[in-house]
């Protein structure tokens, strides 16, 4: 089945998607596109309520959940079947880029199109979706929507989140237009036959080796927290040297062993990153007494990741006994990796033979909502190139045409899976 992408069309819509936006905070250079839209906020929904406007346009049914997960469906002919689905997310980070998320639903809605431009009729009902808060933005916790869907988050967790301005989860939801239980949110198992995810690739290997589609076989997943050194403050001219418990100089050496556990494993696919120091109380002349660093650990093999946690951990042991200060790790969640599914790998294999493109096998070491799809049912992703490997950035790029053929394997994939017996 040959699928057409209408490549300036989908182009057009991602620079639309990329004008709901707040006004950058730094100065605009040449080529990049700054985008700044947190779920909840009234450019995400305006984001949002543009986007249902080309749903109807493409005659699929729209639902949405209390939480602002949206559903667009395609009715198959036989509908009682478990559906097939393909999304991702429009939130997006404060001065980040247009592709992150977005292709992943501008590009399923494309595929969509293509498959009814071509007759394709389907068996079991696509759908897409655009799933809330991929972003840890503004609740510190990403995911949020896949997780409440996939019962990774409970509902006493989701009430327990707030933002930076002390507003909860249900107070910010409520005000954006959603209501209903937050345990009406969980789907169960069996609802879908099968998820695939398109995405930028957010790394550098399909640019650097030359080939437009990535098939991801794994994903890994975050464990992420925080760590609170405690010290002595004091006057910077009068606490002297040997005497002191500096909580930034000890935290320093923390950030130091984070990164000294990850290239410990000597393997590529593990990572650790401090992204955050917030140090007390911040001022030039004072010894720092507090400081909080933020703790992101990931890898695709789970004994891994958690035997760089408790190397961590013992560090910070050392640390605090050493230098007389104390350190207190302290997780916010510690998820599972994911495999994709042999036979959506497989059906994505075969729509790039399908499509004419060649492929690589490869994994995710960025999360994404197909990471808690898996949960519910067989998964896969595909990734597209992007310019040096760059995302969450206004310089974030990818090229059109390797855009276009991320949707023709998409749609082909999507048009298997739906043909297809259950997974």
């Amino acid at each position: 089945m040959k699928v057409t992408v209408d490549e300036p069309r989908m182009m057009y819509e991602l620079r639309q998607l990329a004008s709901f936006t707040e006004p950058s905070t730094e100065p605009a250079r040449a080529g990049e596109t700054a985008v700044t839209r947190v779920v909840f906020t009234e450019r995400d929904g305006e984001a949002r309520a543009w986007l249902k406007e080309l749903a109807e346009a493409a005659g699929l049914v729209i639902r949405e959940d209390a939480v602002g997960n949206t559903f667009f469906r395609w009715e198959g002919s036989e509908p009682a079947l478990a559906a097939v689905a393909t999304g991702s997310h429009i939130d997006a980070i404060p001065n980040a880029g247009m592709y992150d998320g977005t292709v992943g639903v501008l590009g399923g809605l494309e595929a969509m199109r293509g498959l009814q431009a071509a007759g394709f009729k389907p068996r079991r009902s696509v759908e897409l979706i655009l799933f809330t808060s991929e972003e840890p933005t503004r609740f510190g916790l990403g995911c949020l929507g896949s997780r409440l869907m996939s019962g990774g988050l409970s509902v006493e967790a989701a009430q327990r989140l707030v933002d930076e301005a002390d507003m909860s989860l249900d107070e910010a939801r409520s005000a954006a237009g959603y209501s209903g239980g937050l345990g009406e949110v969980e789907l169960a198992k069996g609802v879908y036959a099968g998820f695939v995810e398109l995405h930028i690739e957010q790394g550098p290997r399909l640019e650097r080796e030359g080939v437009p589609i990535g098939v991801v076989t794994h994903i890994a997943a975050p464990a992420s927290g925080a760590i609170v050194v405690e010290g002595e403050g004091g006057h910077a001219g009068a606490l002297l040297m040997p005497v002191r418990h500096d909580a930034l100089a000890a935290a320093a050496e923390v950030a130091l062993a984070v990164e000294r556990a990850a290239l410990g494993t000597g393997v590529e696919d593990t990572v650790a990153t401090v992204g955050r120091c917030e140090v007390f109380p911040g001022a030039v002349n004072s010894v720092p007494s507090r400081v909080r660093l933020s703790l992101d650990v990931r890898d695709v093999e789970l004994a891994r990741r958690d035997a760089v946690l408790a190397s961590i951990v013992s560090s910070c042991e050392e640390i605090a006994q050493r230098r007389g200060v104390k350190i207190t790790p302290a997780m916010a969640n510690a998820d599972e990796p994911a495999s994709c599914a042999a036979a959506v790998v497989d059906a994505v294999e075969a729509a790039c033979v399908e499509a004419g493109v060649a492929s690589i096998r490869m994994v995710s070491r960025a999360y994404h909502d197909a990471l808690f799809m898996a949960r519910l049912c067989p998964v896969g992703m595909i990734f597209v190139p992007c310019r040096g490997g760059v995302s969450h950035r206004p310089d974030e790029h990818a090229e059109p045409g390797d855009l276009a053929a991320g949707v023709r394997v998409l749609a082909q994939t999507l048009a298997t899976l739906s043909l297809g017996e259950a997974l």
